[in-house]
């Protein structure tokens, strides 16, 4: 396997300087099928690398959506399960991730564009419905999805971020920075403020290693000192902190990723947090239908008891309960961010269960 994995590298470094769309195909190792993945220039003309599977008869299209920092590669472990079974599976690169686009100005990463973008996919796949399955930013997504083409999907399911509201980024993001110290007694999102600001693309590839290793930390307390408050996250990286790695993530799984991103490097993802950082997104959200904030199909939200920056079980919690007009299934694991590989055998049955109650078709 590992010689399989280098070897797929030296051969994407190799084609890199003459077909840099070849770059992303490191990451259609097993359970991906090279021959399955595709791009597409959406209707405002930036390309969109996914991979597409078709249904069999009977069985409708999953669409699995990632967050940051992260590729299609995340959704490795449901590919299989769901792909084995017969579902259909659209699992893109989200804008600024692996073979898809990186635009560089933050504006064009808000959820008014993204998710058309999204429903381009659909479109050209011929899928009149799905199933969204989403985590991180990637929840942020399938909200969005929710709010402006609830009739393109027959349920959604949140992993770890649940949904987010209009309302969401409607605070002012400093505010909400002193709100949390106040409650918390720490910035859950501090983090931001680095990953908003300028060189830190550069910081992070210089320290890529340490950045995987927060990302994935065995204590996931850890978060609380060494990634969420202001400045923590940027003196871990500058001073090449390790952390013992875990075990639901394999060393080729590792390098795997981590070859992606360095291709591509940060500068195109830290969009998704300017967005947030500043007011695009507050602006953007502002054209949901009101009609739409609530969310009219079946949920299915799984909290990581054990994330303590994006809070899910508490925070995204009570936002799904707050906002969810149908039937809401709730599903509560021990673990952390990265519920989706931590718990993978145990999220994989759930969605299936979930997806089965559902009576859905093709």
């Amino acid at each position: 396997m590992v010689f399989q994995v280098l070897s797929s590298l030296l051969l994407a470094l190799t084609v890199g300087a003459t077909s840099s769309a070849l770059l992303p195909r490191i990451d259609a190792s097993a359970p991906f099928n090279s021959s399955l993945f595709k791009d597409l220039n959406v209707t405002r003309g930036l390309n969109y690398h996914y991979y597409a599977v078709p249904a069999d008869t009977g069985k409708p299209t999953l669409l699995f959506l990632h967050g940051y920092p992260s590729t299609s590669y995340d959704w490795r472990h449901q590919v299989a399960f769901f792909q084995d079974k017969g579902y259909g599976l659209v699992v893109p690169d989200m804008l600024g991730y692996g073979g898809t686009a990186k635009p560089l100005d933050p504006q064009l990463y808000v959820s008014s564009l993204v998710t058309k973008d999204i429903v381009d996919i659909l479109d050209a796949e011929g899928i009149d419905k799905a199933v969204v399955i989403s985590h991180d930013w990637g929840s942020k997504t399938g909200s969005r999805l929710a709010n402006y083409f609830p009739e393109r999907f027959h349920s959604y399911a949140f992993l770890a971020v649940g949904y987010l509201p209009a309302t969401y980024f409607a605070t002012p993001y400093d505010v909400n920075l002193n709100l949390t110290k106040a409650v918390l007694g720490y910035e859950n999102y501090g983090y931001w403020d680095f990953f908003a600001s300028d060189g830190a693309d550069q910081i992070i590839l210089d320290h890529l290693d340490s950045l995987f290793d927060i990302q994935y930390p065995n204590d996931t307390v850890k978060t609380i000192t060494d990634w969420s408050p202001l400045g923590a996250l940027e003196a871990f990286l500058k001073n090449d902190t390790r952390l013992p790695p875990v075990n639901y993530v394999t060393p080729e799984e590792r390098a795997i990723q981590m070859e992606v991103l360095r291709q591509g490097g940060f500068a195109a993802p830290l969009n998704w947090y300017k967005v947030a950082r500043g007011t695009f997104e507050m602006q953007d959200d502002k054209g949901i239908p009101q009609e739409n904030e609530l969310l009219q199909s079946p949920v299915f939200f799984a909290t990581a008891l054990r994330d303590y920056i994006t809070l899910s079980a508490p925070v995204s919690l009570a936002a799904v309960l707050a906002f969810s007009n149908s039937t809401l299934t709730i599903r509560e694991y021990d673990a952390g961010h990265w519920v989706q590989m931590e718990f993978k055998d145990e999220v994989n049955n759930d969605l299936l269960q979930w997806i089965e109650s559902l009576g859905l078709g093709a």
